[in-house]
């Protein structure tokens, strides 16, 4: 493969798809990923600064194609910086409002102008049809001599739309309708057979730069970054190394709402779970809009693509990000009930009830514009360490001294436990550890008065033979056809 242009490896991956030699599913990685936050909620530029720094630290996670300049995958979500988006504005010829500068970043097919027009008329569309007034786009500066040949072969054009709301929708609000008007437009793309046409973020709040650029030229690549302006309050970074896959521009992270290093072993199960679950969730929480959140998991997402849009639709249909960490990744529980207090085995068995555990190895860093948090699945199996310091930056990643603290005095270190989570509250300025956590959300609730009306099964039916459903002569027929062995049946299926 490494001799080949980057249209022969496209049709070399089609050709062995069609013969069986490789499918999507056989895709798997192990990332590195971070989160760094100022834990007094305002926005600086040394966050942006440590999350380049740091992620620059983990280039090693990444792969590296054989002309040494294509990398798997690498990017940083920040906060948009108002003050120079809005400078930025001014430079399309409006006025700024007084509201702030809602941003899409948006990769276009780069050399086909006609497919171009189609996705910003697309794009223009959807914003205007829900109310939003639109500044106008902006070509986001790039250095692409810092890419591989692969790299550069494939690379979109990259820019942004520029908007803003005129009806002073609060923040929970004003992100549902970015992304039901983000939803719509993927679906308008997807019926006008865009290739290459990809939204990185679409929010008021945050903004993503990524590419498949080796970690150590994001900030060359993108000038952006290097603006002293350029400053934030949270940022997420993420180094992708994929095995047995194609790195694509699109499949970089950080996604929409979090970064995830590790593999989802249960997905086949959850996206069919999924569609069985979005039926009635779109329609309860979206109401006439349904329809356009469905279907929640795109087809062709990665495991980690799959898990976001599962994450971020319940985020936008009313949950907060550790609540959501808990349904959707929660600890290991129903074995526990000697060391783990009633309060919150009630909290897990009412998420059980909701929503089925996504298993990894997974180690995520997510931010809903509220809460900032990292977490990992149950089996613990990705390392993700923390530290904070004095004067209160809280650092999270993959690997120990990954973000350079070392001038700083660090009051308090720790690494999360299978299936633990810390979080920050933006709105009160405030640090949960996983017990802190667990306490503050078990009591919103009374899970254990809900989940009385739960009925164990097993009481009522009994625990007698089940009533044999074919003959010996016919069971045997079944089984052979269905490829049962010996060993399955003794050592897999008696046990079970």
């Amino acid at each position: 493969m490494a001799d080949m242009t980057y249209e022969e490896q496209l049709a070399a991956r089609a050709r062995a798809e069609e013969i069986g030699l490789w499918t999507p599913g056989d895709e798997h990685d192990a990332c590195g990923v971070g989160l760094i936050v100022a834990l007094d909620g305002e926005p600086r530029r040394e966050i942006v600064e440590l999350a380049i720094k740091s992620l620059k630290a983990v280039w090693h996670r990444g792969a590296v194609d054989a002309d040494g300049k294509t990398g798997d995958g690498a990017g940083v979500r920040v906060n948009v910086p108002q003050d120079l988006f809005k400078s930025y504005v001014g430079r399309t010829g409006h006025t700024p409002a007084s509201a702030d500068v809602c941003v899409g970043q948006i990769f276009l097919p780069r050399t086909d102008f006609g497919a171009q027009d189609a996705a910003r008329a697309a794009v223009e569309t959807e914003i205007l049809r829900e109310g939003f007034h639109l500044y106008g786009w902006r070509q986001v500066p790039v250095d692409a001599a810092v890419l591989g040949q692969k790299a550069n072969a494939s690379r979109p054009e990259i820019e942004q739309v520029l908007f803003f709301d005129p009806h002073a929708r609060s923040r929970d609000e004003l992100e549902r309708a970015l992304y039901l008007v983000r939803r719509r437009i993927e679906k308008r793309a997807i019926e006008a057979n865009i290739p290459g046409f990809y939204v990185c973020s679409f929010s008021s709040d945050d903004v993503i730069y990524k590419g498949m650029f080796l970690a150590e030229e994001i900030d060359a690549f993108y000038p952006d970054l290097k603006d002293e302006r350029f400053v934030s309050r949270v940022a997420i970074f993420h180094q992708r190394y994929s095995t047995n896959t194609f790195p694509e521009w699109r499949l970089a992270q950080p996604f929409r709402l979090l970064a995830h290093n590790g593999e989802i072993n249960t997905l086949k199960g959850n996206i069919n779970w999924m569609k069985s679950h979005e039926i009635r969730m779109a329609s309860e929480a979206f109401g006439d809009a349904g329809d356009d959140v469905k279907p929640v998991v795109q087809p062709g997402s990665s495991d980690s693509g799959c898990l976001d849009q599962v994450f971020e639709v319940l985020v936008r249909a009313g949950r907060s990000a550790p609540m959501v960490k808990s349904l959707l990744l929660p600890e290991a529980w129903s074995k526990r009930e000697a060391i783990m207090p009633r309060r919150w085995r009630a909290l897990y068995e009412y998420c059980n009830a909701v929503m089925e555990p996504w298993d990894g190895p997974a180690a995520i860093c997510a931010y809903d514009g509220r809460w900032a948090l990292a977490g990992l699945d149950r089996n613990g199996l990705r390392p993700s360490r923390y530290a904070i310091t004095e004067d209160g930056i809280l650092a999270v990643g993959s690997e120990t001294g990954m973000c350079p603290l070392t001038p700083k005095k660090i009051i308090k270190r720790g690494a999360l436990e299978p299936g633990a989570m810390i979080a920050f509250d933006f709105d009160e300025r405030k640090f949960y550890t996983h017990h802190e956590i667990l306490d503050h959300f078990a009591a919103k609730h009374p899970y254990e008065k809900w989940i009385d009306n739960i009925v164990e099964l097993e009481p009522e039916i009994g625990p007698g033979p089940e009533d044999r459903l074919f003959s010996t002569e016919e069971l045997l027929r079944r089984q052979t056809a269905a490829g049962y062995t010996l060993e399955e049946l003794d050592l897999v299926l008696r046990p079970m």
